[in-house]
């Protein structure tokens, strides 16, 4: 038993930054600093994140045909989280097509990208990114249009999207990038994980909890549904180990925050449960991540 537990806080303080930075979100939100909200969440999704997302994939050692392997896997995931949420959804007398994105859909980038580098290093982030593109690029065009009176036209044109795909275009075609375009991809990059972390810190802050009892529902789907399809799909795909793990790993994220915002925005009666889902399952996650980490490193 403390082997056991010694083993786990072991792990656990590998996630210390992580936890750091979104304490210190947390703590900024409840004290009501200052903190301008719409900017960062501009330069995140607008910036920082297409930096990170360009340099990472024009740098990175994995081959073309791998990088086509977890395009197909994190597809394949995703489809088969939100089938497997929207029964769920439905056996338990939920709304589907409001709660659908709050329960399928992993929050890849503020924390998936930090854990995944944490678990399997540049290859981990490099992997983990390829899935956030796809993630990025499903929840602002199909998971939006679920939802009942939204349009999700404008996730084509996402800038992680775009970021991605021009890095794999100029990779396929052979074409070198200028080592000033790496360079200020790579200054500019470096900020987004803190920055995804303090904003996601702050978020929680402010989040309503009144629908926890609903939420806990939800965020119970979105951890076992997301821990089942991504290993499912790994398995499937015959994906080696270290990129399966990264599959599983990221599929396995709490409730996106953007979530939250969809469902505010496009079905305010179920923002409470959305919110509370949030909650529950990030706070979940953050106490079972060493186990987690540990778990997809021996895939």
């Amino acid at each position: 038993m403390a082997s056991t537990l010694h083993f786990y806080f072991a792990t656990a303080l590998l996630m210390a930054p992580l936890l750091v930075c979104v304490g210190i979100g947390v703590y900024w939100g409840k004290k009501d600093y200052p903190f301008a909200g719409p900017f960062v969440t501009m330069l995140v999704t607008g910036v920082t994140t297409p930096a990170l997302v360009f340099h990472t994939l024009s740098t990175t050692e994995l081959d073309s045909r791998v990088l086509t392997e977890l395009v197909g896997g994190s597809l394949l995931a995703l489809a088969a989280c939100m089938l497997l949420c929207a029964a769920v959804l439905r056996l338990c007398g939920l709304p589907v097509r409001k709660l659908l994105p709050s329960a399928s859909m992993p929050n890849a980038g503020n924390l998936g990208l930090p854990m995944s580098q944490l678990a399997f290093g540049d290859i981990g982030l490099s992997a983990a990114v390829v899935f956030f593109a796809v993630a990025s690029f499903v929840q602002h065009t199909v998971g939006v249009r679920v939802m009942t009176g939204a349009g999700g036209g404008a996730g084509w044109k996402t800038p992680v999207l775009l970021a991605a795909v021009g890095a794999v275009a100029l990779r396929v075609a052979g074409v070198p990038v200028p080592g000033w375009a790496l360079e200020s991809a790579s200054m500019l990059g470096t900020i987004t994980v803190p920055l995804m972390l303090l904003s996601l810190g702050h978020a929680l802050a402010l989040i309503p909890s009144q629908g926890l009892r609903a939420g806990a529902a939800v965020a119970a789907m979105r951890l076992l549904a997301g821990l089942a399809a991504g290993y499912l799909a790994a398995l499937a795909l015959g994906l080696p180990d270290d990129l399966g793990g990264v599959l599983m790993l990221q599929m396995a994220m709490p409730c996106a925050v953007v979530s939250y915002m969809y469902t505010r925005r496009y079905a305010a009666d179920m923002a409470e449960v959305s919110a509370g889902a949030v909650l529950v399952s990030t706070v979940v996650f953050l106490l079972l991540a060493p186990l987690l980490l540990v778990w997809a490193r021996g895939l």
